[in-house]
């Protein structure tokens, strides 16, 4: 295997989450004990220090058809209607005729905010079903997978390109980055937004390690890939979305000083340690120390004759339920807004997803595998908690 961002074959191995189902394909009942396993790996380049899976499991697999949907989070239809705002007012708030292509933009919904403020979008999406969506509401949106040929059969340049939550899933990293050169504007702003490998380490979020997601950035290691194709960040900030996201500003090589803001960032990284050997194999321990804590914590509840729900679906929770070899004896049910996810089951431990308005009774506790909007959560269930229902959550990231 070769380093997907440098191409150094040097690697040390650091987190080893044994072989797992895809998180992403929750599965129908007949398709129980059927799904296929892979190496969860994460191994560190001694080279250029990006963290990465040493197994791809290839896109088509993953990509084709999924279920997740950006539209369904109240928090993140806020956190994108900023993100589309900031960079407008910043960069393109006079102009007109202007326009947005956003990468696996799935249901559409940063594309809406783009839309609101009179850009030109397109949308380009893998899954069928998702892009269906997204048409269907008055998105455009492309089925396909991006990269250099798709870039080229576009032909067209944009303003803003947008990866939410993206740019860390590419098989094709290097034609997808080539595609987003050919595509950006000589003034043009690409925005990078990706969880930070910085925060999955400082909060022990090893549930955000799935198959789906091949790479774990920080600002160092991203900077060396968008280098390598005449890109460079101008400009971060940090976002408390998803347990902790960077927001990068990048455009063409050479074209804007880098910001202060950035530059402040870069050091912390920098003072942090993050990028280093050490950081990972503390790590991998604080992953042990907090599996045993959440078993000593459902074993116990389980013990006292508590029901345990948990709340949400995420592909992240699967990661999580199998590391933890959590089976539905404990946990009996997923508890879901999502409806493309209704009636499916967990891939590997195989518990049933139920819809929150389906609840008749509320369990005695919910394990909240939606972790990272905690926030949102505790707010829209005061009720319950005025009842006495106990929400656990197995992550508690740091603000």
């Amino acid at each position: 295997m070769k380093c997907r961002v440098c191409d150094s074959k040097d690697f040390k191995l650091v987190v080893d989450l044994k072989e797992q189902p895809v998180g992403l394909h929750f599965i129908t009942k007949d398709q129980i004990g059927s799904e296929p396993f892979y190496p969860l790996r994460v191994l560190y380049c001694t080279r250029c220090q990006t963290s990465q899976l040493d197994y791809t499991v290839k896109k088509e697999v993953m990509y084709s058809d999924h279920t997740y949907l950006s539209g369904i989070t109240k928090s993140l239809k806020l956190h994108f209607d900023g993100v589309a705002k900031d960079v407008d007012d910043r960069f393109f708030k006079e102009r007109v005729d202007k326009s947005v292509l956003d990468i696996g933009s799935n249901d559409g919904t940063q594309l809406k905010s783009y839309k609101e403020l009179h850009y030109d979008v397109l949308g380009i999406d893998a899954s069928k079903t998702v892009s269906k969506i997204a048409n269907e509401n008055n998105i455009p949106t492309l089925h396909a997978f991006f990269n250099l040929e798709t870039a080229e059969k576009i032909n067209k340049k944009f303003d803003v390109i947008n990866a939410a939550g993206v740019f860390f899933h590419l098989e094709e990293l290097h034609s997808v980055t080539q595609g987003i050169k050919k595509c950006l504007k000589d003034d043009g702003v690409f925005v990078v937004q990706f969880m930070y490998m910085k925060n999955i380490m400082e909060n022990v979020a090893f549930d955000q390690i799935y198959h789906e997601h091949l790479l774990y950035y920080t600002l160092k290691t991203i900077e060396v890939l968008l280098n390598r194709h005449g890109l460079s960040l101008f400009d971060a900030y940090f976002s408390s979305i998803h347990g902790g996201s960077i927001i990068g500003l990048v455009t063409h090589r050479g074209k804007k000083e880098k910001s202060t803001r950035l530059l402040k960032l870069i050091k912390k990284e920098e003072e942090s340690r993050c990028n280093e050997l050490q950081s990972y194999q503390i790590f991998a321990k604080n992953i042990e120390t907090l599996k045993e804590k959440n078993l000593k914590f459902l074993e116990m509840r389980k013990n006292e004759g508590k029901t345990i729900y948990a709340m949400g679906a995420p592909v992240k929770g699967n990661t999580l339920l199998n590391y933890f070899g959590i089976s539905k004896d404990t946990i009996p049910y997923l508890v879901e807004k999502n409806h493309l996810r209704k009636n499916l089951f967990s891939p590997g431990r195989h518990i049933p997803i139920i819809m929150e308005e389906e609840i008749k009774n509320p369990p005695d506790v919910y394990y909240v595998l939606a972790w990272n909007f905690k926030k949102e959560i505790l707010k829209n269930n005061q009720e319950l908690i005025n009842k006495g229902v106990e929400f656990y959550f197995p992550i508690n990231p740091k603000e």
